[in-house]
Order: structure tokens, then sequence, then C-alpha cells
């Protein structure tokens, strides 16, 4: 009797135990705004082709992503989230805090980031020069010394006069979004290291050079939009002096809508983006946690049909989606990747 009772007490707990750490049957994706359409439609293709659940994909930014992502391992904390950059050392760093050993770094296209305005409104012609002088927090003193002053202009055309006379006003992401990373990286920065001063800064002290070129004014001119870009073009066409910037995906799906800006001459189109000609433009990667694989279903199989020809290919439906496809050569790299599960190395 008493075997008995101590089997039964046993059994009992090992249902307990295993209640208590029942898996999800669905993979949880969370991330950027940029990759969230594309992850969301190979989401929908992967649960009506296969066995597996549909995966749940969260729209949350990169940065905020990628904080979920690194905060643990186990069925409470997501297994893949999307990212319009690369992951930072740092939040490598969280996630081997928490736990989390091995990522995985896939990198699934190109995009470009534009800076739209409403087709109601003319197209405007702009110089990364141009886009710091108006969006920076800091810029050179317009007397031509070499110092920096509290970003002073108000109007397009104060800056150029060729510009339009309107107020300086852009809807774009916030600081938590990976597309205001790298707007920031390829934009800003790619305007401010024409001023020789400041690219002199870079050598004798990184930090105060990033946060003169990344640094956004914070007095109006800039509006933070939050993580839907969809929300941003509605405001375009309601406000036909604001400009703002998304992923040319966007553009793509609301060309109707909206027009993208010139910038260092170069209009984005998919062909500019894949040649490399429109100078701000990025690569879009998505996170594996790889302790996840093998417990939550599907996620292989989820890798192979978003690395598939058919999904990432030359024509495959991600491309129709606006995502710019990689080359040959670079496809076989990701695709080696997710063969073998390579983690990434250390940043």
């Amino acid at each position: 009797m008493k075997k008995l009772l101590a089997l039964s007490a046993a059994l009992a707990a090992s249902a307990i135990s295993m209640s208590a750490n029942a898996q999800r049957d669905y993979i949880s994706i969370v991330g950027s705004s940029t990759v969230y359409p594309f992850s969301t439609v190979v989401a929908e293709r992967f649960g009506k082709s296969t066995k597996f659940s549909t995966p749940k994909v969260g729209s949350t930014g990169s940065g905020g992503g990628l904080k979920l992502f690194c905060s643990g391992v186990g069925s409470a904390t997501p297994d893949i989230t999307n990212a319009s950059r690369a992951i930072k050392s740092s939040e490598v760093k969280l996630c081997a805090k928490n736990g989390i050993k091995d990522i995985i770094e896939v990198t699934v296209g190109y995009d470009g980031i534009v800076l739209a305005n409403t087709t109601a409104a003319k197209q405007i012609s702009l110089s990364r020069r141009e886009i710091f002088l108006a969006l920076a927090k800091n810029i050179p003193n317009p007397d031509g010394s070499e110092t920096l002053v509290d970003n002073p202009y108000k109007t397009w055309n104060e800056i150029n006069p060729a510009l339009p006379t309107t107020k300086i006003e852009v809807l774009g992401p916030p600081p938590t979004s990976g597309t205001r990373d790298a707007f920031a990286e390829l934009a800003l920065e790619g305007g401010c290291k024409t001023f020789p001063f400041i690219k002199a800064i870079k050598k004798q002290d990184k930090k105060k050079y990033k946060a003169i070129c990344h640094g956004v004014r914070e007095d109006g001119a800039y509006v933070e939009a939050g993580e839907n870009d969809n929300l941003i073009v509605q405001k375009l066409v309601a406000n036909p002096s604001a400009l703002g910037v998304f992923g040319y995906s966007f553009l793509e799906q609301n060309s109707d809508k909206v027009q993208g800006s010139i910038i260092d001459g170069q209009l984005p189109t998919f062909d500019a983006i894949a040649e490399g000609d429109y100078p701000v433009s990025r690569s879009l990667f998505f996170y594996v946690k790889k302790a996840h694989i093998g417990v939550i279903p599907g996620i292989e199989e989820y890798l192979a049909e978003f690395t598939s020809e058919k999904a990432m290919g030359e024509y495959g439906y991600l491309a129709e989606k606006g995502m710019i496809p990689m080359t040959d050569e670079e496809r076989a790299n990701v695709l080696n990747t997710v063969k073998n599960l390579t983690p990434l190395t250390k940043k």
C-alpha cells in the first residue's frame, strides 16, 4: 500500500512538473516593424502549408524585440526576434547574462530607408548633408566657424534657398527602432561627416563623434510617431508639408499615397537599393534562440520556409512584398548557416 501511495505521489508530482514546464505549440516572434510584414507573410504561409501552428508575430521595434529575446530561455520568452539592424555587442552580452549562449543570425535581404511625403505635394530632393542640418540636435555654426550650436533651422529653405519654405517637420520612429538606428547611421552620419572638423573628432573621441552625428533634435522638428509605419503614412496624407521616415516596403505598398524623396541624386527604387546606389539602405535580419530549437515545435521548418527560394529568392514572394533580395552567393552563406544552425560568433 505504501509503495502504491508513493507511486501515485510520484506520478502526481511528475504531472505537475510537466504542466509547469509545458511548452508552447507555436513559435513566438517579436521585433522590427520593418521586418514584421515579411515575417507575417512567411508565418501565414507556414501555418497553412505545414502541420505546425501559425507563428505569432509581434511588432515591438528592433531594440524592444532584442530586449525581450535576451530576457532568458524558456517558453515565456520569444524564440525569434526580427531586426532591421545587426545585434549590438551589448545585446549579445545581455543574452549571455540571461543564459542565452547560442544565437543564430539570419540575414534575409535588404531594405532602403525613405524620407517620403504625400503624392499631393511636390517631390523633394535632398542631400544627406541637408538632412543632417535639418534634423541633428547640434550642427556646425552657420557663421562658418568650426563650432557647434543648437540647431537654429526652422524651415527647409533656411538650409538651402532651393528647398521649400515649409517648416521642418519629420515623422519618424523612436530610439528603440532599428530603422531609427540605421537612419542615424546612414543618413545623419552620412551628412555629418561631410564636415571635416567633425569627421576629425572620430579619431580623437568616437563617443563624442557619435553623439554629434546621431543626435536628433528634440524641439518638435523631429516627431516620434511610434513603431507603426502605416500610421506615419496616414499622417503624411493628412499633412502635405510633413516628411516621414520608414522602410522602402511601406513606400512600395503605399505608392498611390506617398513618394520617396531623392537623396544624393538617387530615387529609392528596387533596383537602386539592390545595386547599392541608393545611399540609405541596410540589411534586414532575424535572430533565433538555438536552445529553443527541438523544444518549441516547427522552428527549423520555419527557418527553411523563410530562407527558401520561393520566399526570399530573386523572384520570391517576399520580393513581391518589397524586400530587396540578396545575391546568390549571399543566400548560399545564409542557407549554410541555417542548415548547420551555426551560432553567431561573439561581437
